[in-house]
């Protein structure tokens, strides 16, 4: 019996099928079913029952999940105190990230990043939300800067800043990046819109926020590009609800607006995923960046 098998029999009693299991530690259900009878075999005993397609923990299973539990965690503590030296590590660091946050927030951070950590490996990952939530929980990403709120119990989040978004449309002439009118709930009913797909962490805060000021958008068209949807807005295609950031610099063929009596944000944070032995790396990069993104 080694740790590996006591690490994989968890993966099974916490996976509702042996296909699950064997995914998530990247095995395949034959190697998975071998190794739990070679760990039943060596316990003299027998740990689970088929019925249908599941797996059915005995009562030994349970007693031996227990013991498991410790033995792993305490493998973890001395993996962590022995091995875990930020001057060591080598092992790729994975970031994931907005595509919006990478442009118009990242880009100093992450040239500072690199020179703090020459050494390291360090890989960027763009996506949204949704992707990157579950990148954490696989182990694929170790530190993602994430849109909240997020139903998710199994991260450790540090929180970064509230960000506005700006309700845009378009303009016959170019207008100036600082200028930020007002307007009415009621001069949006019936307007095009060009919003962020509905499955994204963004698009639902915006929706949310419609149905408070208790307009229903029209919505002709979606995209995950935040800078796709601006020259489509100043081509004239439509209305849309972009960040703050990414609405700066020079000027452009669109108006912003706030509604009046309203404010719309989102927030953002780091997150990683919960553990009892997390990385030293992760967590030294996650408190640089938040010193660089919060106090720059």
């Amino acid at each position: 019996m080694d740790i590996h098998q006591l690490e994989l029999f968890l993966a099974v009693m916490d996976s509702p099928s042996m296909t699950r299991a064997a995914e998530k530690i990247h095995l395949s259900p034959g190697a998975v079913s071998l190794q739990l009878h070679n760990l039943a075999g060596e316990l003299h005993t027998e740990l689970f029952v088929r019925r249908g397609k599941r797996l059915i923990p005995t009562p030994a299973a349970l007693r031996l999940a227990e013991r498991a539990k410790e033995v792993v965690k305490l493998m973890g503590h001395i993996q962590q105190e022995f091995e875990n030296d930020l001057s060591k590590d080598v092992r790729p660091f994975h970031l994931a990230t907005g595509v919006t946050t990478l442009i118009y927030q990242l880009g100093r951070p992450l040239r500072q990043l690199r020179k703090r950590y020459p050494n390291a490996e360090i890989r960027v990952t763009v996506g949204v939300t949704e992707e990157m939530i579950a990148g954490l929980l696989d182990r694929r990403f170790d530190l993602a800067l994430i849109s909240l709120p997020v139903a998710e119990n199994n991260l450790d989040l540090i929180p970064l800043f509230d960000e506005e978004l700006l309700i845009v449309r378009p303009s016959a002439k170019k207008v100036g990046s600082g200028h930020v009118s007002s307007l009415r709930p009621s001069e949006l009913n019936n307007a095009p819109f060009l919003l962020y797909p509905r499955r994204s962490n963004i698009r639902q805060i915006i929706d949310r926020f419609f149905k408070e000021i208790g307009v229903a958008p029209h919505v002709v068209m979606e995209a995950d590009d935040t800078e796709a949807i601006k020259r489509l807005v100043e081509s004239g295609f439509g209305h849309s609800v972009l960040p703050e950031h990414a609405l700066r610099g020079r000027s452009h063929f669109f108006q912003k607006f706030r509604v009046e009596g309203h404010r719309l944000t989102r927030s953002l944070a780091l997150a990683m995923a919960r553990t009892d032995c997390p990385r030293k790396l992760t967590e030294s990069v996650a408190n640089f960046l938040r010193a660089a993104l919060v106090e720059g």
